[in-house]
C-alpha cells in the first residue's frame, strides 16, 4: 500500500500508537470504528498541512471577469482587493477583467485567453448564454474551477455560486414595497439590465410571485436590455412611462437609478416607493438623499471571503467539509444615525 505519509507521522497526528495505526491502515479486524475515523482524520489533516507548506509564500491567482455597470464593479473590486490578500494558507491575488457591456463572443474569447495563459480559478459575472455555457463546459473539462458571482449558470458548469439567493431577494423587495405603497391599485416598474442574467431574472420571478399572491392590486411592467447604463436605461424608462400612466413604484434590479429618477422628473411624475439593489456609491447617495426608499444589499467583502473559501476547498487547502454559509440579505433604509 502506497502511503503519502509514514505510519509514524499518522500515529503522531492521530495521537495513537504505531501498532494501532498499522492495524487500521492494513484493514485488520478488531479495530473500533472511532479509531478508523481518527486515523482518516489525521491523514486529512496531514494532507492539508502538506498543501499549505507547498504554497508557502506563493500567491494564488484568480481572474475576476465581470460584465456590470462601473459603479457596481468598482465596489466589488475594492472589496476583493481588501479581502483576498488576507486569506490563508496563501494570499490570493486577483486579475480584474471588467466591462459595462460585452458581447458573448468577447466574453468567450476572454475566458479562453485566460485559460491559455493559466489561472487557478475564475470568478464570473456574465450572461447565461449558450455560447458562454459551451465555453464553461470546456473550462470544466480542462479542470479550471469557476465560481459564479451574483448571477448563476447551470450547476454542472461551475464549482459554486456566491451571492444572494436571488428569488428570495426579489420576494423580500416585494414584501417591503407592497407595505410601503399606497393601498389603491397602481403599477410597479421592474427594471432589469438584461434578461440574459439569470440572477436578475430570478429576482424578478421572486418579486412577481410575491405580489401576485399577496398584493394583486399592484400590476407590473418589466423593461430590460439597458445593461444598467444610464443613457440606455433612461430611454427605456421614458417609453414605459408614456405607455403606462399608472406607474408609481419602481423595483430597480439592473441599476441605472439616476436615469430612472431623471425620466420620472422629466414627466413631472413622482415615485411612491423606489426599491433598489446594492450599496454602490450611487445608491448610497440616493439613499442618503431620500430618493430611494430602501436598498437590498449584501456584503461584497464577505462574498470575497466566500469565494476564497470555495477555491480553498477545491484545492484542499482547507478542510473539504468546511461549511460555507449562504450570503445574507440585508436591507438599508434612509434612516440617519443618531
Amino acid at each position: 500500500m502506497e502511503l503519502k505519509f509514514t505510519l509514524k507521522e499518522i500515529a503522531h497526528q492521530a495521537g495513537l500508537s504505531l501498532t494501532t495505526v498499522d492495524r487500521v491502515m492494513h484493514e485488520r479486524a478488531h479495530v473500533r470504528a472511532l479509531t478508523r475515523v481518527r486515523v482518516q482524520a489525521a491523514q486529512d489533516e496531514l494532507h492539508r498541512q502538506h498543501a499549505a507548506s507547498l504554497l508557502g509564500e506563493k500567491r494564488v491567482t484568480l481572474d475576476i471577469v465581470m460584465q456590470a455597470p462601473e459603479r457596481f464593479s468598482t465596489a466589488v473590486r475594492a472589496a476583493f482587493e481588501a479581502e483576498l490578500p488576507l486569506m490563508r494558507p496563501a494570499p490570493f491575488r486577483a486579475r480584474f477583467h471588467l466591462a459595462e457591456v460585452m458581447e458573448e463572443r468577447e466574453i468567450v474569447a476572454l475566458l479562453r485567453s485566460i485559460a491559455r495563459r493559466g489561472t487557478q480559478g475564475i470568478v464570473l459575472k456574465a450572461p447565461a448564454t449558450a455560447g458562454i455555457a459551451a465555453c464553461l463546459a470546456d473550462l470544466a473539462a480542462r479542470k479550471i474551477p469557476v465560481v459564479t458571482y451574483v448571477t448563476d449558470v447551470a450547476a454542472p458548469l461551475r464549482l459554486a455560486y456566491v451571492g444572494m439567493q436571488n428569488t428570495r431577494a426579489g420576494a423580500t423587495a416585494a414584501y417591503l414595497l407592497s407595505r410601503m405603497a399606497p393601498p389603491q391599485p397602481a403599477r410597479v416598474l421592474i427594471t432589469l439590465s438584461s434578461l440574459a442574467f439569470e440572477g436578475e431574472e430570478a429576482r424578478r420571478v421572486g418579486f412577481a410571485g410575491y405580489l401576485a399572491q399577496h398584493a394583486p392590486h399592484l400590476a407590473m411592467t418589466t423593461v430590460s436590455e439597458g445593461f444598467g447604463v444610464n443613457r440606455a436605461t433612461g430611454e427605456l424608462i421614458g417609453q414605459a412611462l408614456q405607455d403606462h400612466p399608472d406607474i408609481s413604484c419602481v423595483y430597480s434590479i439592473g441599476g441605472g437609478n439616476t436615469a430612472i429618477l431623471q425620466a420620472f422628473a422629466a414627466t413631472g411624475r413622482k415615485i411612491a416607493v423606489f426599491a433598489a439593489h446594492d450599496l454602490d456609491r450611487t445608491n448610497t447617495e440616493l439613499l442618503k438623499s431620500g430618493q430611494v426608499s430602501f436598498v437590498i444589499h449584501h456584503s461584497f467583502r464577505q462574498d470575497a471571503r466566500r469565494v476564497a473559501l470555495h477555491f480553498g476547498k477545491h484545492y484542499r487547502w482547507i478542510d473539504p467539509a468546511t461549511t460555507i454559509e449562504d450570503t445574507e440579505i440585508s436591507i438599508a433604509c434612509p434612516i440617519p444615525l443618531l
